[in-house]
């Protein structure tokens, strides 16, 4: 169960900051509701997963598939640039983030 509460605190954290960039600043009232109400979601699905996942993991892989994530949307909906430079380190935030996982005790 904690590895569904890990997933959909990764989603809704990723719906947060999407909805950062789509509240401009704080301009536009919806996206920026939607922001605060999907990281408080992501925080409490995220507490709930540390209940049976290390911190160091949990905490890696909710940061770095997040950032994975948003890379992508980033790139497929802001059309902001991709280059090799951003897709190896995106890689190695995978890597670290399942080194993490394969060193755990829980393994």
């Amino acid at each position: 169960m904690e590895w569904i509460f890990m997933i959909f605190a990764i989603l809704t954290e990723v719906a947060g900051t999407t909805a950062m960039k789509l509240s401009r600043g704080f301009t536009r009232i919806v996206p920026s509701i939607a922001m605060g109400a999907f990281y408080l979601i992501s925080f409490v699905l995220l507490n709930l997963a540390l209940k049976k996942i290390n911190l160091s993991v949990a905490f890696a892989i909710w940061s770095g598939a997040s950032t994975a994530l948003i890379a992508v949307i980033g790139y497929a909906w802001f059309k902001e640039p991709m280059n090799a430079i951003k897709i190896i380190s995106l890689v190695l935030i995978i890597l670290g983030v399942m080194g993490l996982e394969l060193g755990s005790e829980n393994h």
